[in-house]
């Protein structure tokens, strides 16, 4: 088996109400027709990227019953997550925190710092 950049990202686990984020690439040039020098767009407060993988949601503690016969299961429920696989991500940069994986450039985002989803989807 070949191993892709895909097969990578699927031994990936994200963790709470966190988001995998594979930035787009930046505009080189203003919308009057200036080039940008590598770097500005990155010093930006706000970035995009797509949101690659997601984590379970929000924790919630359920609730013990007393019943010590039934098998115990998992004590955590998660609250899911706003965001979804393939969403165009509007985030803070300053929420967020940088990797390398792959030789590819991620972001690992809380969903509080996400300001904004656009989905493609069938109304």
């Amino acid at each position: 088996m070949q191993i892709t950049q895909d097969n990578k990202l699927k031994k990936l686990i994200i963790i709470g109400d966190r988001v995998l984020i594979r930035p787009t690439r930046p505009n080189e040039r203003t919308e009057t027709g200036l080039y940008l020098p590598p770097g500005v767009q990155e010093r930006e407060k706000v970035q995009q990227g797509y949101i690659i993988k997601i984590g379970p949601g929000y924790a919630i503690p359920m609730l013990q019953e007393e019943e010590s016969w039934k098998a115990h299961e998992d004590q955590v429920k998660y609250v899911p997550l706003q965001a979804r696989e393939g969403d165009l991500a509007i985030f803070l940069l300053s929420g967020a925190t940088e990797i390398m994986y792959g030789g590819d450039k991620y972001f690992i985002v809380p969903q509080s710092a996400i300001l904004m989803l656009e989905r493609e989807e069938e109304l």
